[in-house]
């Protein structure tokens, strides 16, 4: 969650409230839709006033992203001992992320909203592609230092190949979760991860 905007002055903000308003955010969301959800509603779950809403949060979609984000930010990616079993397990754990009706909904309210409002895909990229990018960073770092991928002393390139990774595997994840509906299962993110860590890998030395 984000800390008070520096401008502000006051009581410090309560993590507990921060974490109920989250929470009914993304109830309201699923129960009602973005087009009917209001910060009234979330306000009335939360059981806080909407002047506590309005000094966290200036509308909806930024508290509707932050709901979203705070869902993936309980991604962890343990040391399984190899890259394979570190992306079989984080794939395996996004896509029952979302499974979850609220971080469906949520997200594909967001994701669609953001088509008509670039404000908001500037604070979806900010929020929550780029906070879960350490994500790759960190499998890449294990990887490296256990000799399964080279190193790249250019850190321009690393970021680039840091951000191609994780639009393939997130990219990859939620259309079949949510667009083609398909099962992401054990059988079909083991295929996924083999045809990733080929082309990780590269061509084989001659």
């Amino acid at each position: 969650m984000r800390n008070p905007s520096p401008g502000r002055t006051g009581r410090p903000r309560s993590a507990a409230a921060d974490a109920a308003i989250l929470a009914a955010t993304r109830d309201a969301l699923v129960e009602l839709g973005w087009s009917k959800l209001t910060m009234g509603d979330v306000s009335a779950r939360a059981g806080v006033a909407k002047t506590t809403l309005y000094r966290r949060w200036a509308g909806k979609s930024e508290l509707v992203v932050d709901a979203v984000a705070e869902l993936f930010d309980a991604l962890e990616l343990p040391d399984r001992g190899s890259l394979e079993a570190d992306i079989e397990y984080v794939v395996l754990r996004f896509a029952e992320l979302l499974r979850r009706p609220e971080a469906r909904t949520a997200l594909m309210a967001v994701v669609s909203e953001s088509t008509r409002d670039e404000a908001l895909r500037d604070r979806i990229r900010s929020a929550i592609v780029d906070r879960q990018k350490r994500l790759v960073v960190l499998g890449r770092e294990r990887a490296q230092a256990r000799g399964e991928l080279p190193y790249e002393e250019d850190e321009f390139l690393a970021g680039r190949t840091t951000d191609l990774i994780f639009d393939v595997i997130a990219g990859t994840v939620v259309h079949r979760a949510l667009v083609s509906s398909e099962p992401v299962d054990e059988l079909w993110v083991a295929t996924f991860t083999a045809l990733l860590m080929h082309g990780l890998r590269g061509p084989a030395a001659a």
